[in-house]
């Protein structure tokens, strides 16, 4: 398509040395290191090589940013005085939802093919680049799927409206649509991550159930059900509380919207049931072991989004230094900004390729798989998140003040860059979790440390790193100790995959800079990279 280009010849002045803006980009063709990993992984390529082009087109650029533009509107009552209870959103946001929808974000990984969860992830990481907020419905739609295996009857009504690809926002029961999406509602204000003090009653209604109380976040509450948890009889249950009844809305009422830092076209709420009918999945009691599965998955996706957040603010950058000139030189040539590019990068790097070694497990059914998948995630989840707010920090400043301006992207991605972190466990409670992982489920060690000694040998730096960690903790660490435990096994992982995923600059690099202590404690502050291979992967269709 050809666009006519803005005039640069102003009135009192000619633009120049201003980078143009980027327009449309192909976020599968342009992104070497998310082609290899998903290669390597067993992700479907020829699908995504479709969803990546489409993701980053122009029509999806302006929906998302008129979705952010534009933020979800309550709509509690209608003009009479009845309840509605609704949610209005832009078009935007519907557009991006459709899009991503018949694309496969939610049910690539259920349709039997193989690398399903590789190619789900993939998604993740490139509608992260354009519209996180999107993200989130369609994330907690991919996770309901196995968690309702719990009742055979409720999957087999629910599970193909979720992963059919087909969105459709209308106020109808499940039966009734072509497609479905789920939410999730587990929080309440008295125990936040211990869910087992919540205060919600469910009581018995014949075969089903009716729920009264009150959730504290609610996000995409125009989900058509939720999984939930409340207090039965025999204690602590998973439900799936249908958005719509035949003929009447069920018992959910919408309070208030969240004024969040950032996800804007996330309409994340605050809602009350109202002696909302309710179907029990899973056991009375059982219902931390019934909806963790659903957690389970969507902190694979909580590990993911980072790596797309920093590809995106990185990609940014590049994109503004080779454009731009100071002191008679691009940006992209001077060797500071070389170097602290080159370090950011890293850190993505390791992100993309940790995060689909563990994409991988979950598409493997063997109890090693399984082992390694439930370890593996919250680690990914943990380095990938601790590290993204930094990289979008200092990719931002490397636009000087235009970085901080919101015709940029950067101040969306920087907002966007702590979510997932605190979503789906924050960092104490992913350290505390993995303590719990390996004291209680021996397999996920053996596994974690099989896979760490089938790296020695690759780099003596790197058998160093791992002799020191298990020499400093033998044995499981004090809690006061455990984020010191997490990121250094975290990080010695990841460096494992980068010796099959990433050329041996990337891999090299990350083990003198995160591994071998060969650095200050600020990015940038660094010697001894190759930045010259590592800066390849970054800025290959920058046209540098």
């Amino acid at each position: 398509m050809t666009v006519t280009p803005p005039r640069a010849d102003l009135g009192t002045h000619e633009v120049s040395n201003q980078p143009a803006p980027r327009g449309a980009r192909d976020l599968w063709a342009e992104d070497v290191a998310l082609r290899s990993a998903v290669t390597r992984a067993g992700g479907r390529a020829d699908d995504l090589a479709h969803a990546g082009a489409i993701y980053g087109s122009d029509e999806m650029l302006l929906a998302a940013e008129e979705a952010r533009r534009d933020k979800p509107r309550l709509m509690p009552f209608e003009r009479s005085g009845r309840r509605l209870d609704e949610v209005r959103f832009n078009a935007g946001y519907h557009h991006v939802m459709k899009t991503a929808s018949a694309l496969g974000y939610a049910g690539a990984a259920w349709n039997g093919e193989p690398g399903g969860h590789v190619t789900h992830a993939a998604h993740v990481y490139m509608l992260n680049q354009v519209e996180p907020g999107c993200c989130c419905p369609l994330t907690m739609t991919y996770a309901a799927v196995p968690a309702l295996n719990a009742d055979p009857a409720l999957a087999a009504l629910w599970q193909p409206k979720l992963t059919s690809g087909l969105y459709d926002p209308t106020a109808r029961p499940v039966a009734e649509k072509p497609g479905a999406t789920m939410g999730m509602a587990m929080t309440e204000k008295q125990g936040g991550s211990d869910v087992r003090a919540n205060t919600t009653r469910a009581v018995r209604d014949g075969d089903h159930y009716r729920l009264t109380g009150h959730k504290w976040f609610c996000s995409a509450p125009m989900s058509d059900g939720f999984l939930t948890l409340a207090q039965a009889e025999g204690g602590l249950t998973c439900f799936l509380v249908p958005r719509w009844l035949e003929g009447e809305r069920n018992g959910i009422r919408v309070q208030r919207l969240k004024d969040k830092l950032g996800n804007t076209a996330n309409a994340s709420s605050e809602i009350e049931y109202v002696d909302a009918l309710a179907h029990p999945l899973g056991e009375e009691g059982a219902g931390v072991r019934t909806i963790i599965e659903m957690v389970h998955h969507t902190r694979l996706d909580t590990a993911m989004a980072p790596a797309g957040l920093m590809r995106a603010a990185l990609a940014e950058a590049a994109w503004w230094v080779s454009g731009r000139a100071a002191f008679q030189r691009r940006l992209i040539d001077q060797p500071l900004m070389r170097s602290v590019l080159a370090d950011l990068a890293l850190d993505w790097e390791a992100s993309v390729s940790l995060g689909f070694f563990v994409a991988a497990a979950f598409d493997r059914d063997d109890a090693e798989s399984r082992a390694l998948a439930r370890i593996g995630v919250a680690l990914a989840k943990y380095l990938g998140n601790k590290r993204c707010i930094s990289v979008i920090g200092e990719a931002m400043e490397v636009l000087g003040g235009m970085g901080y301006i919101e015709e940029t992207p950067m101040p969306m991605l920087y907002r966007e860059a702590p979510l997932n972190g605190i979503w789906e466990g924050s960092g104490n409670v992913i350290c505390l979790d993995i303590l719990r992982t390996l004291a209680r489920e021996p397999l996920a060690g053996e596994v974690l440390n099989a896979t760490l000694d089938g790296a020695r040998g690759r780099d003596p730096r790197f058998d160093t790193a791992l002799a020191a960690h298990r020499a400093r903790w033998p044995t499981l660490p004090p809690e006061a100790q455990t984020r010191w435990f997490v990121e250094s096994l975290a990080s010695l992982l990841a460096a494992a995959t980068l010796f099959d995923t990433a050329p041996d600059a990337v891999a090299a690099g990350y083990v003198t800079s995160r591994l071998s202590g060969e650095r200050g404690s600020l990015p940038g502050a660094i010697a001894g990279l190759d930045t010259e291979e590592i800066l390849k992967r970054l800025t290959e269709h920058t046209g540098t």
